[in-house]
């Protein structure tokens, strides 16, 4: 009954943020693949920032293995294999970091970060802020492995406590230990937060979109 349920996922891709190493904890490397194959139970696909190497590495393994398709974007500088091993899957070379990304978002349903580093945060961080802004709705996860992201939700509750982010838009971050209970609460997100602008507007004015364009892509 339970696999029936989790095969009726709103989402088809997830993109998800997370290190080109592996960490120190074995738990990382565990959450990965664990992550993987939630995704694969749910059948949804993967979209990540390409390479086999450290947490990446694992889950788009772990994906792939389980069946599903795997789109990896990747900027063209760090395609030699020596630097990023080899994508496993569908492989999307871009022109730089900024392409990377708005590549991601726009083949993802939602967003999730695993422990990772200074790129992990700021693609996080980036996708909050686009939330934030009316340019998409798509929920963003926070798996939080071993406590991993504490310190950071701890900041996050004091900007609120000091008027810098509205208590609505806290909520754009959903959090859990674990990726069942993430998946879970991703499912059932609804915005909450004001928008600074429509999407519409976002997708008309700031992306210079026409109407031959697919705009359900950023949706």
């Amino acid at each position: 009954m339970e696999m029936e349920m989790n095969n009726q996922s709103k989402f088809n891709r997830i993109c998800v943020f997370c290190g080109s190493s592996a960490g120190k904890k074995s738990t990382y490397k565990d959450a990965a693949i664990e992550l993987g194959k939630e995704l694969v139970a749910r059948n949804i696909d993967l979209v990540y920032g390409g390479g086999s190497v450290g947490l990446m590495g694992l889950i788009s393994q772990a994906v792939y293995d389980g069946g599903r398709h795997v789109i990896g974007v990747i900027p063209k500088t760090l395609m030699p294999r020596e630097i990023t091993g080899e994508t496993v899957g569908e492989v999307k070379p871009v022109a730089d970091m900024h392409q990377r990304k708005a590549e991601m978002a726009k083949h993802s349903d939602a967003f999730i970060a695993l422990p990772g580093g200074y790129g992990t945060l700021e693609e996080l961080l980036e996708v909050i802020t686009w939330a934030q802004l009316g340019i998409h709705d798509k929920p963003v996860g926070l798996l939080n492995v071993d406590g991993y992201y504490n310190s950071l939700l701890t900041f996050i509750d004091k900007a609120v406590e000091e008027g810098f982010i509205s208590p609505n838009a806290r909520h754009i971050i959903v959090s859990a230990p674990n990726a069942k209970e993430l998946m879970n609460k991703m499912e059932e997100y609804f915005p909450q937060h004001e928008r600074v602008a429509s999407k519409l507007s976002w997708e008309n004015e700031q992306f210079g979109l026409n109407p031959k364009c697919d705009i359900s892509r950023l949706s």
